[in-house]
């Protein structure tokens, strides 16, 4: 249990306030209605008159915006976690339902191997291209960078262009690997962390007394204690253990495995699945009671992140992942997605929004121009960073996914073009500021560290993966229209949906129509669209033997070519014939508690009438007019 002595809790006021205020947002948005309708209580009264001075107790606002020198990386490791921990929840429970469920093989892989071979391709990226550090600090580097942003991997699988060219399967994989991935990158990390941390200390003696023998006693003697000495205070103030420590590699995975594996990873899980479900019970306890406004709740996935951010904070474990699965565990039985689309959800894509442009503004002016080019320092030059974002591209995240995807990612990835897509839109963005400003704070500041590896790994970290990042979002942010561009010119074919186009309504006439959506209705007070291959579906796919299903459709090759023309009710509104693909999916209501053997069996019936009468082929007996009618 020598492990779990090393964590500590960090009572820090960052944590504590946004812990405070996300619990407030969750239980005062939970009765919301009764505060408002009923007892006429407004927010200002609430949150200024009641919880204001109850919360005081624990906060201490004189403690906020000290204007000293020093604070960036603290700010920006905090900024960094607020913006992805809340779009993570919004990631989570944008997924179908049940997602993890029945695609926990494909997540099982991205995370594991697929991420591995990741952060060693990565790490021979930098070895081969960054000066003065040793393998262990570039597998340091290297974990910093290995998992794919969420915030650009959000805007590649749900943007405009994967609306029209991407399959819907595969914009899920990507949205789901990156939610998952950016917080499961903490075991990668930390095992390099350890290693160097826990290194012999015989090791350290050596190298204090070569650097005694050739710098001078007098002076060098002097330097290490003070900095021996800074170190202790340091470990003293902070109550973090940072620097070497000595014990061996024994020690170093053993600690790996019970504070990073056991504590970090398994608790978040946990934890963020408890809290996820919980809320997803208590929403739709307070909407059968009428307790909740819509403004509150759109709001819960915002109060959760905060919620969990603070909380996870405190007891220091992996808030980013907990934070994913806890709004996967939020649209667990798809009722919250589906609510918020009769709702018209917009809050939660202007929340995105904005935390995206604060975010990535932010990053912009902490940027460390100099740094990119230190040849006498670190050695490190502007032709060795573009000779670096050129690897990355190219050996990263490409050769993971081609050795990977026949293995285990065939229901999400069919072919080798779709295997380069995913593997080439890997893009590395505000995670990856994350993480090396949280490995900052593993290791002596600049000029504190006791040996030569963490001195050049401590001064090399920050100007890589700040470049990297910089890369990337250029890079791939030109190569979305430039990949547009050839497929126009090409005349690549905008992707159909498979379980038909969904009638979505808008609320104004001045709305654009989205990309791959055509006008459904000509009835100027409907404003309806049908929009194909749209990302976000509520409904509960996990009950279907979707092994069967996607057997049969390779063995028949007919699945998803035939299609049944629908004659829609409400022509007497002008509304044009459109065109449905029939699929299983489309039986979902009537298909519950059946076997599959009998689906397919109906879905064979159905084709065949189909094809026979060009008419609708009936349902199963006693099932109820699906949506689409």
């Amino acid at each position: 249990m020598a492990g779990f002595n090393d964590i500590v809790l960090d009572m820090s006021e960052l944590n504590v306030v946004i812990a405070i205020f996300g619990f407030f947002v969750l239980t005062y948005g939970i009765i919301s209605v009764k505060i408002k309708n009923a007892w006429y209580l407004g927010e200002a009264f609430i949150f200024g008159a009641l919880l204001g001075p109850m919360a005081a107790r624990w906060l201490d606002s004189r403690k906020w915006g000290e204007a000293i020198i020093g604070q960036q990386p603290a700010i920006t490791l905090g900024m960094c976690r607020l913006v992805i921990g809340v779009q993570l929840v919004i990631a989570g429970f944008q997924l179908p339902a049940q997602y993890g469920r029945y695609r926990w093989k494909e997540l099982l892989v991205c995370l594991l191997p697929v991420m591995t071979i990741m952060w060693l391709c990565t790490t021979a990226c930098v070895m081969a291209t960054v000066p003065k550090i040793t393998l262990l600090a570039g597998l340091v580097i290297g974990s910093c960078v290995t998992c794919t942003d969420p915030i650009l991997s959000q805007a590649v699988a749900k943007g405009p262009f994967s609306d029209k060219y991407v399959r819907r399967n595969l914009r899920e994989i990507i949205s789901a690997e990156a939610g998952a991935n950016d917080g499961f990158g903490f075991p990668f990390l930390m095992l390099a962390v350890y290693l160097i941390r826990f290194a012999e200390s015989e090791q350290l003696t050596d190298e204090i007394a070569l650097s005694l023998h050739e710098e001078g006693l007098a002076e060098r003697a002097l330097s290490v204690v003070t900095r021996v000495g800074s170190l202790l205070l340091k470990r003293a103030e902070e109550g973090e253990e940072v620097g070497r420590l000595g014990g061996g590699v024994g020690r170093a995975l053993g600690t790996w495995a019970l504070t990073t594996w056991a504590y970090v990873v398994i608790m978040s899980i946990v934890y963020g699945a408890v809290l996820g479900l919980f809320t997803m019970w208590a929403a739709k306890f307070a909407l059968r009671k009428r307790w909740i406004d819509s403004e509150s709740y759109l709001l819960i996935p915002t109060g959760m992140g905060l919620f969990l951010l603070g909380t996870c904070g405190i007891v220091g474990t992996d808030d980013l992942l907990c934070c994913f699965v806890a709004g996967n565990a939020l649209n667990w039985n798809g009722d919250y997605l589906a609510e918020t689309e009769k709702r018209h959800d917009e809050y939660n894509s202007i929340i995105d929004v904005l935390l995206n442009f604060g975010g990535f503004m932010y990053i912009g002016t902490v940027i460390p121009w100099r740094q990119f080019h230190d040849p006498d320092g670190t050695g490190i030059t502007i032709p060795r960073l573009f000779a670096l974002g050129s690897l990355i591209i190219l050996f990263r995240r490409i050769p993971a996914i081609f050795a990977i995807y026949k293995l285990g990612l065939r229901r999400c990835v069919t072919d080798w073009k779709e295997a380069l897509f995913m593997g080439y839109f890997g893009p590395i963005g505000i995670g990856a500021v994350f993480y090396v400003e949280h490995t900052r704070h593993l290791f002596p500041e600049e000029g504190e560290a006791l040996t030569a590896e963490e001195t050049n790994l401590v001064k090399a970290m920050i100007p890589v993966v700040y470049w990297l990042v910089l890369f990337s979002i250029l890079w791939h942010g030109l190569s979305i229209p430039a990949l547009n561009l050839i497929y126009e010119y090409a005349g690549v074919k905008p992707v159909e949906d498979e379980d038909g186009p969904v009638e979505v309504t808008h609320l104004s006439d001045k709305d654009p129509l989205p990309t791959n959506a055509v006008a459904g209705s000509q009835d100027l007070r409907r404003r309806s669209v049908l929009v194909n291959n749209r990302f976000s579906r509520s409904y509960n796919t996990a009950d279907m033997d979707l092994n069967a299903v996607d057997e049969y459709r390779r063995q028949t090759q007919r699945w998803d070519s035939v299609q049944i023309k629908l004659e829609d009710k409400d022509a007497e509104h002008g509304m044009q014939r459109r065109t449905i693909k029939w699929d299983s999916l489309q039986y979902q209501s009537e298909l519950r508690g059946t076997r599959i053997k009998k689906v397919i069996d109906d879905v064979k019936g159905g084709l065949e009438e189909g094809r026979k009468s060009n008419a609708l082929p009936k349902l199963p007996a006693g099932g109820a007019q699906p949506s689409w009618v």
